[in-house]
């Protein structure tokens, strides 16, 4: 019988892993999962910022658990991992979303800069969906996986924005998601990306005051930045059964920035 809208969006008796999850992006997709009915692992680095978002979501009646991890480390990743897997039993949707972002002239910057963006952005997104997908997701022949680029990684930046190694970083991040998308669809896994353009937090405060933030917002078509709920809808049709035939894609989530600037 053919399910309902309501249905198919319907998360209830899934669980979510999401890195990054105790702020900004990463916290609203922790939200917008929870909200559609899944149990939500929450993980970063800060065991403090960690407990204030679990209570956050805890008081709008989601079901959330949190682990401390630094997720540039192969070892927390690892842990992260075993330890959601034994506390969920298993995971259905993992949202990678931790990152990092660096500004330098491209000539100045640093080497272990760029080897720290690399690391979280890429390397951590690698690793991490191994470890699930192998110990979770391949043997049950189901997963979500939703991967946080951005619209950084389509293309070039206004001049005087200069994070080469950031957009360099999420453009791989969108390539990861095709390929691995080509590679586990076998395994009934899914992988998509989610591009995000600029959306106040704090990772964004310093860019957009050196932009502008009015005249960033001006920039977009929809004359707007993203807010707290700009995400939610993408991100529950890639989990949920809404969004099962959909894999290897990428979305700009940005008013319409990435139309003007060609991406």
């Amino acid at each position: 019988m053919t399910r309902t809208i309501q249905q198919l969006f319907d998360l209830k008796g899934k669980t979510a892993l999401i890195t990054g999850g105790s702020r900004g992006l990463g916290l609203q997709l922790a939200q917008a999962l929870g909200e559609a009915g899944a149990r939500v692992m929450l993980s970063s680095r800060k065991a403090e910022d960690l407990v204030e978002s679990a209570g956050v979501l805890k008081a709008a009646g989601i079901d959330v658990d949190w682990i401390a991890a630094d997720c540039s480390k192969e070892a927390d990743i690892r842990a992260l991992a075993d330890e959601t897997i034994q506390r969920f039993g298993h995971v259905d949707i993992l949202v990678n979303n931790a990152g990092a972002a660096w500004g330098a002239p491209a000539e100045d910057h640093p080497v272990e800069a760029w080897d720290k963006v690399m690391n979280l952005n890429v390397r951590g997104y690698f690793i991490l969906s191994q470890h699930i997908a192998k110990h979770s997701m391949i043997p049950r022949q189901s997963g979500r996986i939703i991967n946080v680029a951005s619209i950084a990684g389509l293309g070039g930046n206004p001049r005087g924005m200069n994070t080469l190694a950031y957009n360099t970083s999420k453009g791989a991040v969108i390539n990861f998601t095709r390929a691995l998308a080509c590679e586990w669809g076998v395994n009934h896994i899914t992988v998509n990306a989610i591009c995000p353009g600029f959306f106040p937090s704090r990772m964004t405060v310093g860019t957009l005051k050196a932009m502008g933030e009015e005249k960033l917002a001006a920039h977009a078509p929809l004359g707007r930045l993203g807010d707290d709920e700009d995400l939610k809808g993408l991100c529950v049709l890639y989990a949920s059964d809404a969004g099962k035939h959909i894999t290897g894609q990428w979305l700009a989530v940005d008013g319409g920035v990435s139309v003007i600037s060609g991406g």
